[in-house]
């Protein structure tokens, strides 16, 4: 890699302890190997594919959404994500904390209150607020969910930070990497994702879509979830009046190309929350397998020198630091 050092708050390590090759350069991936190399570790990173993130990463949301979150998973998920924002703020530049807004067109704006029973840490707001909030969206909403000390993440340039940081510390980045049986290393962690999958008989696919749209017409300062019963959508603002538009997962282990109806309920989603969306440049499709566990929780696992991050279902961003901790823990000892 190319890149400059990132600069961080946490001093480099000296790297006098374990050999460690950590298998996949997806999210899990890299929080892995950034934690075991500031504790300490020797680490390289073998990616299979061409570049860092290579895999279902790539096209994440970002989101840093730990109470939004907590309609649809486990109190544990929120729990232990909390501490994810601080942490992502002290590896990568750029994170975005200006919150999380929920909305839903008016024939679905009973969905609301729905998601609001099942969240917390939100206020209701009315026009006159999210006017305040997102001056483009005034008159086109008359009610919706703020989420105030929520955040988000542009997944590619976090994931490059990470790489820069790795090296900073010492730690290598194999990309294109031949198959390794890890025999010279200490330590093997396994974040290869859905590609694990034949050693994991439990875990499943799940499918994720995305679309990347640049509209020039259109500014906002945070993602918005918007509420639809059968697809919930959200579209993330990036650099550049770019726009990630994403379903939040699909129970499908279809890993084909998008499908027209998919197209259609994503870009009707932009359509709705603000019809200059239908003059948006389309820049990428996007579709992809997130690994899931039964229970849709990540989850760290050992074999012998072999331990296994994995099972990220939408939670990579949001779960990925307290996984890595839990595999540092293992190698180095509690920290």
């Amino acid at each position: 890699m190319s890149q400059p050092p990132i600069t961080s708050a946490i001093p480099p390590a000296s790297a006098t302890g374990p050999h460690v090759l950590v298998l996949g350069a997806g999210v899990s991936g890299m929080t892995a190997a950034v934690t075991l190399a500031e504790r300490g570790a020797r680490v390289v990173v073998h990616e299979r594919g061409p570049r860092i993130g290579s895999g279902a990463s790539w096209k994440a949301g970002g989101m840093l959404a730990p109470w939004c979150e907590a309609e649809s998973a486990t109190p544990e998920v929120t729990r232990q994500s909390l501490s994810s924002l601080d942490w992502w703020d002290a590896h990568v530049p750029d994170v975005v904390r200006n919150g999380t807004l929920v909305l839903a067109p008016a024939r679905d704006v009973g969905e609301i209150a729905r998601f609001g029973r099942r969240t917390s840490h939100f206020r209701a707001i009315g026009e006159k607020e999210l006017a305040e909030l997102e001056p483009e969206l005034a008159d086109r909403f008359s009610r919706g969910l703020f989420f105030e000390h929520e955040g988000h993440v542009n997944p590619r340039d976090a994931l490059m930070a990470l790489g820069r940081r790795l090296e900073a510390l010492g730690g290598q980045i194999i990309c294109n990497a031949p198959p390794c049986d890890g025999g010279e290393y200490d330590w093997i962690v396994d974040c290869t994702g859905i590609a694990a999958r034949e050693k994991m008989a439990d875990m499943r696919g799940v499918r994720g879509e995305m679309l990347l749209l640049r509209c020039r017409d259109v500014t906002l300062s945070r993602p918005v979830r918007m509420l639809h019963p059968r697809i919930p959508v959200y579209i993330v603002p990036r650099a550049d009046h770019v726009f990630m538009v994403g379903a939040t997962m699909i129970e499908s282990e279809n890993d084909g190309g998008m499908t027209l109806r998919s197209m259609v309920e994503l870009l009707g989603a932009a359509y709705a929350l603000h019809p200059a969306f239908g003059e948006a440049e389309i820049l990428e499709t996007g579709t992809g397998l997130r690994p899931s566990y039964p229970d849709n929780m990540p989850a760290v696992r050992r074999e012998g020198k072999r331990i296994y991050v994995n099972g990220m279902y939408r939670h990579g961003f949001l779960l990925s630091p307290v996984r890595a901790r839990e595999a540092a823990d293992i190698v180095l000892g509690p920290s």
